[in-house]
């Protein structure tokens, strides 16, 4: 039995934690990227599906086009961002499942079912994308999750090598100024969202 993270570990990943909007101008690295991959990674999805397919737009000719997928707001935040994610999902996922989950035959659930594999892909690739922003965090670096893009678009520009796989949502990744984010907005206590049964 695991003790709990101490309360400055807590915070760092939670409770001070924020979704930022600028960063400061100080790189982020290919070995951080693959570090927090080799974190992520290990979060659980169904039947060890991962349909997360990820795309770590690290140049500026990246950045930009990405960039021009987006609204204006977006578009500043990626092309100020050290890095910014693409977080897509493979909605051929199954296809995987004979050797990510080999203890039976997961393929066959999602053969000829578009709908299950459409929900299970987004569910997944979207707690894929959570566990990305924990290990960022974990790892001393911080993010600005967004939607505010055209999915069609960024899948043209980014997937198109990949007609199976399409975008979920987008992140920047750097090390955040604390000038570029908004007051807490509110968090409810547990009798607001909750029930006990």
């Amino acid at each position: 039995m695991a003790d709990p993270l101490s309360d400055r570990t807590l915070d760092r990943i939670f409770r001070s934690a924020r979704s930022y909007n600028g960063y400061y101008d100080k790189a982020v690295t290919n070995t951080q990227l693959h570090a927090i991959w080799d974190l992520m990674k290990y979060g659980p999805t169904s039947a060890n599906m991962m349909p997360a397919r990820m795309v770590w737009c690290t140049s500026d000719k990246a950045k930009q086009k990405l960039a021009g997928c987006a609204s204006n707001t977006n578009s500043a935040k990626i092309l100020n961002a050290p890095v910014t994610l693409i977080i897509g999902m493979d909605m051929a996922f199954h296809e995987q499942l004979p050797w990510l989950f080999p203890h039976t035959d997961a393929r066959s659930w999602f053969e000829g079912n578009d709908a299950l594999r459409e929900i299970s892909a987004i569910r997944n690739s979207s707690l894929q994308g959570a566990y990305f922003i924990i290990a960022a965090r974990a790892l001393g670096l911080d993010t600005g999750p967004m939607s505010g893009f055209d999915n069609d678009a960024v899948d043209a520009l980014f997937f198109a090598d990949s007609p199976n796989v399409k975008s979920n949502f987008i992140s920047t990744l750097g090390y955040g100024d604390p000038s570029t984010i908004f007051e807490r907005l509110p968090r409810p206590d547990f009798a607001d969202f909750n029930r006990l049964i």
